[in-house]
């Protein structure tokens, strides 16, 4: 027997199922690359329970429709594996519980796996990324807060902590979960996230600017995701400050081109583009390479959250896909699952309303994307990432002379965007339009010049 670095037992067969692990386990959390040399221990050890449910669990990350058939041959090695600790077998119970795809088990056994084991942080991290995919924020805090006081000392917790902090709007409480684990550890790329979140949402955009550019060295030799996630929420900064030159120059060297085929890059590449455009932003031919890498994953209806942006990013660039994923959501919408209600009332609805703006037809956008925006934290997503809908509805409102409703929109807006440019820009547009040439000025003097 042996432990890993969080002083976890499993079962060790040789020197390098130990390294492999250690790989794993640190490189998940930590969000390095390194995490993948998992596949190649699993192939080597197909007799070892935790390697190859670790390496299940990696697959099915890649958050596509062809994930379970990857991850299974891995999973069937785990479940055949001789002699596991109690701890590997709990592990091994929640692969295959996951390739199954009984999420709401999945969870269940991952609450209870964390209150036997509250220093085994991947099973914790994999319980808050699911909770996280079906947004419920406290209990992405909760779990994440198992692991305390037992792991108290590792940055990983803190950051996790920090995340479910900033989801559930505890913002104070957030900043200082992930300032905390910054002191462990400096390089922990999702407290600088956390802390971005706080940030963005405290309206602190000239502090977040300096705090995520002097962050940024510490990304580089991350995985595709976490490296382009952060610059994603650095340009969204550069957003507010109308910067244009800054947001287009920060997606084509650090948002778009790690891993084009990889979900979360992909949805963030289409976001930017989105928000750019939102605030006037003319991004050129930028759509197109999106779209087209977005059309080899078929119509993917993996999750409503990533689906949502598929499908506005394939209607930007004109492609006949949009339709076809448009009927792949909605016969996943019909599909009886536990995930049906939010698929039938939240995602299908709104991507009616997303496909029909990425087309021009705004109407539609109003009346379909509006209602759903009461009960968007059901597809997941964080706030920062989900506001990007808000974004389209109020286009919307705008286009269609709906500028009472738009004037509040942006008003309330202004509470975590007070001095942003393409906001107020917007908003003194509307106030001209209404006849209130003063307050017109007043906007247009608190943005940022």
């Amino acid at each position: 027997m042996s432990t890993d670095r969080f002083g976890n037992v499993f079962t060790e067969s040789t020197p390098k199922t130990a390294q492999a692990i250690d790989d794993f386990t640190h490189g998940f959390l930590a969000y390095q690359p390194k995490a993948a040399n998992v596949l190649a221990a699993a192939d080597a050890q197909p007799e070892h329970a935790l390697i190859n449910a670790y390496a299940g669990m990696l697959w099915m990350f890649l958050e596509a429709p062809v994930a379970a058939h990857k991850a299974a041959p891995f999973i069937a090695n785990a479940q055949a594996a001789k002699a596991p600790t109690a701890r590997e077998a709990s592990c091994v119970q929640i692969a295959a519980t996951w390739v199954d795809g009984d999420l709401p088990e999945v969870m269940r056994l991952c609450e209870v796996h964390a209150d036997q084991y509250p220093r085994d942080l991947v099973i914790i991290k994999l319980a808050q990324y699911l909770y996280f995919n079906v947004g419920d924020s406290p209990a992405m805090l909760s779990v994440a807060m198992k692991a305390l006081p037992d792991a108290k000392d590792d940055a990983y917790v803190h950051g996790m902590i920090a995340f479910g902090h900033e989801q559930c709007h505890n913002l104070e409480q957030a900043e200082e979960s992930a300032r905390r684990a910054m002191e462990i550890e400096p390089n922990d790329a999702w407290a600088h996230h956390a802390i971005a979140h706080v940030m963005l949402t405290q309206g602190r955009v000239l502090e977040g600017v300096a705090f995520m550019e002097q962050q940024a060295p510490r990304w580089d030799g991350l995985n595709s995701f976490m490296y382009a996630h952060n610059w994603w929420h650095l340009a969204l900064f550069y957003i507010s400050l109308g910067q244009p030159e800054k947001v287009l120059a920060t997606y084509d060297a650090h948002v778009w081109g790690l891993e084009k085929s990889f979900a979360q890059d992909q949805i963030g590449a289409a976001s930017l583009l989105a928000r750019m455009e939102l605030a006037g932003i003319d991004v050129g031919d930028r759509w197109g390479d999106v779209a087209k890498h977005i059309e080899l994953r078929g119509p993917d209806t993996t999750l409503p959250f990533l689906t949502m942006q598929y499908l506005y990013a394939l209607g930007r660039a004109d492609s006949p896909a949009a339709d076809t994923l448009m009927e792949a959501v909605r016969a996943k919408a019909a599909t009886q699952s536990f995930e049906q209600d939010a698929w039938q009332n939240v995602a299908l609805p709104a991507c009616e309303g997303l496909l029909a703006h990425a087309r021009g037809r705004f109407e539609t956008t109003v009346s379909q994307l509006g209602p759903a925006l009461k009960r968007l934290t059901e597809i997941g997503g964080s706030h920062a990432q989900r506001d990007l809908f808000a974004q389209v509805y109020l286009d919307a409102l705008i286009k269609t002379e709906r500028l009472e409703q738009a004037r509040k929109t942006m008003e309330r807006r202004l509470k975590y965007d007070p001095n942003g440019v393409p906001l107020n820009h917007m908003l003194a547009e509307v106030y001209d339009k209404t006849g209130a040439p003063g307050k017109a000025d007043e906007a247009r003097a608190r943005a940022f010049i």
